[in-house]
């Protein structure tokens, strides 16, 4: 796991096993590294993975997602495909980071070569339309599509670089609404409560639109380690099943976030506008996927610390309606679990260090931001026709009546 591009630093050595893959930290990291996450403590053995099927703590968040799965088994076509394969081939520039090398002595991981321009972007598309199709590509195809297959999600995307900096492009992927537009229109909309969002900017294709996603796990060329919530809250509970939910999250970040200048309740605070925002915009692909952490070093503690340092929330991502009109998330929210009720959401709101008084007009403050959504979409240039059709959603009677009634 490089601090940054020009002193990669070998963590440990993952190890094939019958039930996924593990890791044993290098002698030189249990001297001077970190934990990776709370349930891989620097003890000198061999730490197994909790669950059939995964690598070992933040090293499974290291692995591709269904679409980086797809495009190994299609560009890649390794002999075996276990999940160290997955591992490896997922690449160099994966999210986070921690990444894969073939030597302990050298930092040979699998590269992919510079990342496609900004005017790759169409040809992309092309080629992930073929590939979607099941149709034969090109060599020079195959370089282009592979960078940044890794990151999660089933959604066909690619890394680029744009102005010198590397942005996530997603692709429209034959929904019945401009996705990509209005992933944007939603990301800057959300942006609007006091939430800070990645930044992301439209992409025209023809017949189309991309969106792409500049990448907050990077910092110049540094890599930012970043796990998801899923694996943190995993790695709070190691002798039980995990609670994944938006108030379970709050509750390790009071406990084990930045208390500089209380930064720590200041994100807790964000966390329940993000959960608020997601229930009245129909976001219900909320999973603990959708939801990442930074785990930086503690201010005035060496490198070597023995314990695991600050969980800080990354930037929202992912935040757009689902249109599904279903009235239930994939994180928990509260005493009536996942559903989609503001009175829900409110039901917790202990837990996330917030009075009834404070909670109410949080959620306040996120209602008059969600209340001008359809001239923020038009003025981010949404169809007529997508705004009547996500508005049957968003603008309908569960919602609609739910900003309306709000009474804290």
């Amino acid at each position: 796991m490089p601090e940054d591009p020009t002193s990669p630093r070998l963590v440990g050595t993952l190890r094939l096993v019958d039930n996924g893959v593990s890791l044993r930290y290098a002698q030189s990291w249990l001297e001077n590294g970190f934990p990776l996450s709370e349930d891989l403590p620097l003890v000198d053995t061999e730490h197994l993975p909790r669950e059939k099927g995964t690598a070992v703590g933040a090293v499974d968040d290291a692995r591709p997602d269904r679409w980086g799965e797809r495009v190994i088994q299609y560009v890649d076509r390794p002999r075996r495909l276990s999940l160290m394969e997955y591992l490896y081939f997922a690449g160099d520039e994966r999210f986070g980071a921690v990444t894969v090398s073939t030597s302990a002595t050298e930092y040979l991981p699998r590269r992919v070569g510079p990342l496609p321009s900004l005017q790759c972007v169409q040809v992309l598309s092309e080629i992930v339309a073929k590939i979607n199709a099941g149709e034969p590509i090109s060599d020079i195809d195959r370089k282009m599509v592979t960078a940044g297959s890794s990151f999660g999600g089933a959604k066909p995307k690619a890394l680029i670089e744009i102005d010198g900096e590397q942005w996530v492009i997603k692709f429209f992927s034959n929904e019945p609404i401009d996705v990509p537009l209005i992933e944007h229109a939603t990301m800057t909309l959300c942006a609007k409560a006091d939430i800070t969002v990645a930044e992301t900017q439209v992409i025209p294709l023809t017949g189309e639109n991309a969106i792409a996603v500049r990448r907050f796990d990077r910092k110049g060329t540094a890599r930012l380690h970043c796990i998801s919530a899923g694996t943190a809250l995993r790695e709070a509970t190691p002798y039980a099943e995990p609670e994944l939910s938006y108030p379970a999250l709050a509750q390790l970040l009071r406990r084990m976030g930045d208390v500089t200048e209380n930064r720590n309740l200041h994100e807790v605070s964000e966390l329940f506008r993000r959960m608020v925002f997601n229930i009245l915009v129909d976001n219900t692909d909320d999973h603990e996927k959708n939801h990442s952490l930074f785990v930086t070093k503690k201010s005035g503690e060496p490198l070597g610390a023995k314990r695991i340092n600050w969980l800080g929330l990354t930037p929202a991502y992912d935040v757009v309606p689902t249109n599904s009109g279903q009235g239930r998330h994939e994180f928990g929210i509260g005493d009536d679990g996942r559903e989609a009720t503001l009175a829900n959401a409110m039901s917790q709101c202990n837990l996330f260090g917030l009075s009834s008084t404070e909670a109410a007009a949080e959620v306040m403050k996120v209602i008059a931001v969600v209340d001008v959504w359809k001239e923020h979409f038009i003025a981010c240039g949404v169809t007529q026709g997508d705004i009547q059709e996500l508005e049957q959603r968003i603008d309908g009677t569960d919602l609609l009546s739910q900003r309306r009634g709000f009474k804290g």
